[in-house]
């Protein structure tokens, strides 16, 4: 076993999980095998030719990739070991916070074609492709933004991927909306944390509002221009933004979830061109972060 694979341990919490048939109808083959060259790849950043031969054809390392990124069976694993962690009792529900990291994308990763595929049902590409692949212009150049909600273990809850220039606050609530663990004991998945902290970037009137409305008690300090504004409206502007310095102390543990998901390389950096082929990439960093112990 190289460093880096899965585990005995983590390969009977993973294995239960994982497609039986392939495509056409046929069994897959060796998922162990597989799974550990496309875990080195993602460790590594690597090109996926200059996969070590002790994984097998790059090709069908790269290819199991690609299908299990674009038929969202990536994301569907990462619900199932979350309700794993539920059983085990390992999910913090008492605080989760939300942030966002910018990731620099590869001269590789530019450049996908932007027209449509001809023919979904011919075509084995995905149906969800976006016109801007993921990438926009920042200050880092072509970058890719990663938004993410992370509970208190300092694991990935869920994330959404958007171009780099674009702000956090209008991405907040597709990202807790994407929170839904399955409780593996019956009814409906959890979506609604204890407590939900954020930094300044997060605090506005909409996303209060819906925080409020879903019942969600939330630590996001007040910007001084928001403050301002609130005070000059007078009656009209509300009631001041509840805040608790010693709560917003756990807001750390989203910034160390990123740094953990980062310590990835692929993810550090982006080297996939489409934007499904990343977005699995994450979630597969995210999944061995929660088959850890």
């Amino acid at each position: 076993m190289g460093r880096g694979d899965l585990t005995n341990a983590e390969w009977v919490r993973l294995e239960p999980h994982l497609p039986t048939f392939g495509l056409r109808g046929g069994p897959w083959n060796d998922h162990r095998k597989v799974i550990n060259g496309i875990l080195f790849r993602v460790r590594t950043g690597i090109p996926w030719r200059d996969l070590p031969p002790r994984f097998g054809s790059w090709k069908t390392v790269y290819e199991r990739h690609r299908r299990w990124s674009a038929d969202g069976t990536w994301d569907r694993i990462l619900h199932a070991v979350q309700a794993d962690a539920v059983l085990a009792g390992r999910i913090d529900w008492s605080m989760v916070s939300v942030d966002s990291t910018s990731c620099r994308a590869h001269q590789h990763a530019a450049g996908a074609r932007k027209k449509k595929p001809r023919s979904p049902e011919k075509s084995t590409t995905p149906r969800h492709h976006r016109p801007d692949e993921g990438l926009g212009r920042s200050r880092g150049g072509l970058t890719c933004k990663i938004h993410l909600a992370g509970e208190g273990g300092c694991r990935p809850m869920a994330f959404l991927l958007t171009p780099g220039q674009s702000g956090d606050s209008p991405q907040m609530i597709e990202v807790i909306e994407r929170v839904c663990v399955p409780r593996p004991q019956g009814g409906h998945p959890r979506t609604r944390p204890d407590h939900l902290g954020g930094d300044k970037a997060y605090s506005s009137r909409r996303n209060r509002r819906y925080l409020r409305r879903r019942q969600i008690k939330h630590t996001i300090p007040e910007p001084k221009d928001q403050r301002a504004n609130r005070k000059r409206r007078g009656s009209k502007g509300g009631r001041p933004a509840g805040f608790d310095s010693e709560i917003y102390k756990r807001r750390n543990e989203v910034e160390r979830t990123i740094n953990r998901l980062k310590n990835f390389r692929a993810v550090a950096a982006r080297y996939d061109k489409r934007a499904y082929a990343f977005h699995g990439t994450v979630a597969i960093a995210a999944i061995r972060l929660w088959l850890r112990p």
